[in-house]
């Protein structure tokens, strides 16, 4: 009996994806750059020049014989936590993002924010954002990390922890804070997104409530701490189950890769490899009608499970009596 459900929930998948041919979002042209940055350059403030040089020559670079650069994106996505810097305390890094981003073409990256201070209040700890920037430099939307990853980017009691000589791997002092709650973000002339930052898509039930239901979602990440193993491909399987669950189409732009851009069926229809410098250039596929799961989240589920608890305790009960 279980095999035969598994065949026929192959068979339906298969007949469904046959019938459901990806469609795109008019007017909406991605181009993902991945810029297969090392660890130790990434987070060295002296490797700014050359970050930065890479970033917008890469970003720029044509795709093709009929390739323009940038100029035919209307959104540009750079991965998580692009730079050794605080990108928006940096007006050289701003104003060459600038002048990269032609007119209607907004860049959507990954950044370490500093907190809001008093001037000159040294900075000891930093959110995991992502920024959207217009093309005339000017910051649109932000999103603080809200998920954030224990012994990676805080250890649980903090300063006891700290006491004792340990500290995690991003090696921030006092661990990055965490954001206050998840948001869709505006995209111009795009359907609004939701922004996942690493490892938060690997969380089922992440859309935000509240604010309506996004047209895609956004998942800028560094997978470069795995290497060369089976993490990243883990990774990109759980974005693809986040596209299912929802109906929504992901976006993914990772540094070391795999970048891709994965329908709301869940087939990738574009891919960077891993260990691979390069840009991608894709359309952005349309959202589908919500899901069960995206309507009813883990209610059936809870259900079948409470269903299940009672039948047992019931049939116990009766043989006892019996």
């Amino acid at each position: 009996m279980a095999l035969i459900v598994l065949i026929t929930m192959g068979m339906f998948g298969g007949v469904r994806l046959a019938l459901q041919p990806t469609s795109t979002v008019a007017n909406v042209k991605l181009r993902i750059m991945q810029p297969n940055l090392q660890q130790d350059v990434r987070f060295n403030y002296s490797a700014k020049a050359e970050v930065m040089r890479k970033y917008l020559t890469l970003s720029d670079r044509a795709s093709g014989p009929q390739s323009t650069g940038v100029r035919d994106a209307s959104i540009l996505i750079w991965p998580e936590s692009a730079f050794p810097f605080f990108l928006t305390r940096e007006a050289d890094a701003m104003a060459q993002i600038a002048d990269l981003l032609p007119k209607g073409t907004v860049l959507i990256t990954g950044s370490v924010r500093a907190p809001d201070l008093p001037p000159g209040t040294r900075v000891t700890r930093a959110y995991n954002s992502i920024y959207v920037i217009d093309h005339d430099g000017s910051v649109l939307s932000v999103y603080d990390k809200l998920h954030l990853v224990p012994f990676g980017e805080y250890l649980p009691l903090q300063n006891f922890m700290e006491k004792l000589g340990f500290v995690q791997l991003t090696k921030v002092h006092g661990g990055f804070i965490a954001g206050q709650r998840r948001r869709v973000m505006e995209i111009p002339n795009a359907p609004s997104a939701l922004p996942l930052i690493c490892y938060e898509a690997i969380f089922p039930g992440i859309i935000a409530g509240g604010e309506g239901r996004p047209g895609w979602i956004i998942n800028v990440t560094n997978d470069g701490w795995f290497g060369n193993s089976t993490g990243p491909y883990q990774h990109l399987q759980q974005a693809r189950l986040r596209a299912i669950e929802e109906g929504l189409p992901v976006v993914r732009a990772a540094n070391t890769g795999i970048s891709a851009v994965i329908d709301p069926s869940g087939r990738i229809v574009a891919r960077l490899g891993l260990g691979i410098e390069g840009v991608l250039d894709a359309s952005l596929p349309a959202a589908l009608s919500p899901t069960i799961y995206a309507r009813l989240g883990d209610i059936p589920a809870a259900i079948t499970i409470a269903a299940a608890l009672l039948f047992v305790i019931r049939r116990r009960i009766v043989k006892r009596t019996a």
